[in-house]
């Protein structure tokens, strides 16, 4: 696991950008893993840049997002599928086909989660995913537990996940409970991880996770037997390594 500690989140964004431009140079027609939340806002605004100065090339680029809340449409502004829009692909030269966020209105749930792990499997796998961390240690939305599912599934959001999502909605009773989540597996079998945190408040959790032992109820901390993982985190969130 290799570990960049950046000056700041400007840095953060850039060297992480910078990778994912990389990686679509070398191969036009890469699968890309992409997260939602604050921390990737700012990769995702140089990514814009780097695609309107001709730098990237996004046509051939095919993307799978982790996990999308179930129960509110992609049209609101708080769904996933609205972020990406909103923050990426709205604004790049990429085919709105190939950009693939979980259905969390499917009628058939179950299904749906299937049907993505076949999108997955049929497109070859990711080549880079872009991961964030709850305070929690939760990747996606693998909480913590006992034990961790392998494919897409739904999930039940934790407590504390529910209490950080609340500042996005109106009222509490608002906020989903359950979300469409690529599964511990899904995220394993891409080729290369790159996991961002920023600010004081992922400290104690980018410590926990550089800890040297996998553990269940810090569902990051498998990453640790990724053959090839890169942690970006600014200062304040490497305060503690």
């Amino acid at each position: 696991m290799n570990i960049i500690v950046t000056a700041n989140y400007e840095v953060l964004s850039e060297t992480a950008a910078n990778r994912i431009a990389e990686v679509i140079k070398n191969k036009p027609n890469a699968v890309l893993g992409l997260a939602t939340g604050s921390t990737p806002i700012g990769l995702y605004k140089k990514l814009v840049t780097y695609n309107k100065e001709n730098l990237i090339d996004f046509s051939r680029v095919t993307t799978f997002n982790l996990d999308e809340y179930i129960g509110i449409p992609a049209s609101h502004t708080q769904s996933y599928r609205y972020f990406m829009d909103y923050h990426l692909f709205n604004h790049i030269n990429i085919d709105y086909q190939k950009t693939h966020v979980p259905n969390g209105m499917a009628k058939d749930i179950q299904a749906e989660c299937e049907a993505y792990d076949e999108m997955l499997r049929g497109h070859g796998g990711i080549d880079i995913q872009v991961l964030g961390i709850g305070n929690n240690g939760h990747i996606g939305f693998n909480e913590p537990g006992s034990a961790l599912t392998v494919g897409t599934h739904v999930t039940e959001l934790a407590q504390g996940t529910i209490e950080a999502n609340s500042r996005f909605f109106s009222t509490r009773e608002e906020v989903p409970t359950q979300a469409i989540t690529m599964g511990i597996g899904d995220i394993m079998k891409a080729r290369e991880v790159i996991l961002l945190a920023s600010g004081i408040t992922k400290a104690d959790i980018i410590s926990r996770l550089l800890e040297d032992k996998i553990d269940t109820y810090i569902p990051a901390s498998l990453l640790q037997a990724h053959p090839h993982v890169t942690v970006i985190v600014d200062q304040l969130a490497g305060q503690l390594i």
